[in-house]
């Protein structure tokens, strides 16, 4: 098992979705229990699906200087990076640390690849057309390579690419990287934007709900796609009595059981949760609150919830919070860090938004409507395709005091 890691700060963090853009957006849209999934009005094809849109992305072009990244992805994370004052923080590491000593870190799914759609829906001659001729979207790198742009930033630039659970492992490059000593910060989070291989893929798989999605319940029929961005600066932590919150612990593991089912006794899932409980020094009776995965897929949930059930106490509240916003797929991991710190921060524990006849393997941990809760120690988990597991643990400002 892995020793107990020093904590590191997360000095500032960030979302967008379809819940709106910053974090007051989303804690508003949490306290009301108001979700934001609506009909697929995406898609150059109908198909019939609910989808989690961020609205007026089509309409806020990147600025003029950037103008070789342009694509619905950057669109996206540039909104985001503009909230809650998380541009000025980066700006503000940059120049306490150093260009170099800023390492971008960031998990995407399918990057830009609805340029790479759009472009060979309008091939010219066989050759992209001139305005999506530009080598920097066309690629999974895109992401991290524009929000290295943005902020001028020369330290590592690396992509996690692991589907669902992208933008939660590179957590835990950024905290290898500045134990090391090769880094002083990190920018980590992740994007994803809604694309047509996604949407059709998804749904050859027969994975989409023709509803909104449903996690936990026994009638739930499939996910609904979202879309998001999001982002965090980490940190070492300076002093006991540093006022930001902290990542203490996280867990990966890959069963490589299926390409698209979790291992049927949740074998990866169980050891990445495990391993983040090791690093955080911590026992599953101090986790009082954890963000499920819970994609509202048959096997997903059924896995997750008897793992749950048989490792955590009653007392540990847990839900998903994916009827909210679709799954963002390589941003869900971010997405549902910001949303489990802003649970921490209000002492407010989600519902489980769309479920109304829970599933019985389900055990007493589940919070089925929002609670107000103290929380101090809160896990996120991040499960995806191919057995790529991440498990996240965070504590709230003052756990060192």
């Amino acid at each position: 098992m892995p020793h107990p890691m020093p904590p590191l700060a997360i000095r500032a963090y960030t979302a967008t979705s379809a819940l709106g853009r910053g974090l007051s957006a989303h804690a508003d849209a949490l306290a009301a229990s108001r979700g934001g999934l609506a009909p697929n009005d995406f898609s150059v094809a109908p198909l019939a699906c609910w989808i989690g849109r961020v609205a007026g992305v089509e309409d806020e072009p990147l600025p003029a200087r950037f103008a070789e990244w342009e694509c619905r992805n950057n669109r996206l994370a540039w909104l985001a990076l503009q909230q809650d004052g998380f541009a000025d923080a980066v700006h503000a590491a940059r120049e306490r640390y150093g260009s170099a000593r800023v390492a971008v870190l960031l998990g995407t799914s399918t990057a830009s690849i609805g340029s790479t759609e759009e472009g060979y829906r309008r091939l010219e001659d066989g050759r992209m057309p001139a305005d999506l001729h530009r080598s920097v979207i066309h690629t999974p790198h895109s992401l991290a390579g524009f929000v290295a742009a943005a902020f001028d930033l020369d330290g590592p630039c690396l992509t996690v690419a692991t589907a669902c659970s992208s933008s939660a492992k590179v957590f835990a490059n950024a905290e290898r990287m500045i134990r090391l000593g090769l880094i002083d910060a990190a920018v980590v989070g992740g994007t994803d934007t809604l694309c047509d291989s996604v949407l059709f893929g998804f749904n050859a798989l027969e994975l989409v709900s023709p509803e909104p999605c449903r996690p936990f319940d026994a009638r739930r029929s499939g996910i609904s796609i979202g879309e998001a961005a999001g982002f965090a600066l980490l940190e070492r932590v300076v002093g006991d009595d540093d006022d930001a919150p902290l990542l203490i612990g996280y867990g990966e593991a890959s069963d490589a059981h299926h390409m698209s089912t979790p291992h049927p006794e949740g074998l990866g899932a169980e050891l990445a949760l495990r391993d983040a409980l090791a690093r955080a020094g911590i026992e599953p009776g101090d986790v009082d609150y954890i963000n499920l995965h819970g994609t509202a897929s048959q096997k997903n949930d059924e896995v997750e919830a008897a793992l749950v059930a048989r490792a955590f106490p009653a007392s540990t509240r847990a839900s998903s919070t994916k009827g909210f916003t679709g799954h963002t797929l390589g941003a869900a991991g971010i997405l549902e860090t910001a949303i489990t710190l802003l649970a921490m921060r209000d002492g407010s524990v989600p519902g489980n938004l769309g479920a109304d006849a829970p599933d019985p393997l389900c055990g007493p941990q589940m919070a089925w409507t929002r609670e107000e809760r103290d929380i101090r120690v809160a896990l996120s988990n991040s499960f995806g395709f191919g057995g790529n597991n991440a498990c996240l643990a965070f504590a709230r400002a003052g756990y060192l005091a």
